[in-house]
């Protein structure tokens, strides 16, 4: 099975259309072979879509966005927002500039690059992320500890994450990188951490 977290996946596309149902409306988005969740909205999406916590204004970094729902929706429930997501996978980012197009929302834009790399001249009022599991512990603790470079005084990340897969390390992971944790929300075998950028 081919891996999503890759700049150039290999597989033919296969182009497909679904909807979701998210945070009181409907969306739809585009979605292909070689990107993660092709055929529907998976379940970690859905549970960090329905309780993170966005910031009244300013800039919100969807981080591993795939075909972009987290950073549609968010930018769908706040125009005040300006939200940039990121992916190193160019389909992805493809896609979610399609995406962005249906669904009609114009405080938001893609690029594409791994990680923070895209993304190293700005700052961040809150950062979203399902990140990529598979692709190893480092990456997803990159996502973590490197976080706060790119984070304003007081913005929050917030990660959705398997409870038994890592949920725990991760947790941990975030105590030592910002000095506090919480789990925002428990659902469905999932689990919130969110961390606040504290003064320094």
């Amino acid at each position: 099975m081919e891996h999503y977290f890759t700049s150039k996946p290999k597989s033919k596309p296969e182009i497909k259309l679904i909807r979701a149902y998210l945070r009181g409306r409907y969306f739809q988005f585009l979605t292909s072979s070689g990107v993660f969740s092709k055929k529907r909205v998976d379940l970690g999406t859905k549970v960090l879509v329905n309780h993170m916590i966005l910031p009244e204004k300013g800039y919100v970094l969807d981080i591993g966005c795939g075909y972009g729902v987290i950073g549609i929706v968010a930018a769908a429930l706040n125009p005040n927002l300006h939200v940039v997501m990121v992916d190193v996978n160019r389909r992805a980012v493809k896609l979610a500039k399609r995406n962005i197009r249906i669904n009609g929302v114009s405080n938001i834009e893609v690029r594409c690059g791994n990680l923070y790399e895209p993304v190293r001249d700005m700052v961040f009022d809150c950062i979203l992320s399902n990140p990529p599991i598979s692709a190893g512990l480092a990456t997803v603790k990159a996502i973590i500890i490197e976080a706060p470079k790119y984070m304003r005084c007081g913005a929050t990340l917030q990660m959705v994450v398997k409870s038994k897969i890592g949920g725990e390390r991760l947790r941990q992971i975030f105590e030592e990188t910002f000095g506090n944790s919480e789990i925002l929300a428990r659902e469905s075998g999932y689990r919130i951490i969110m961390a606040k950028k504290m003064d320094t």
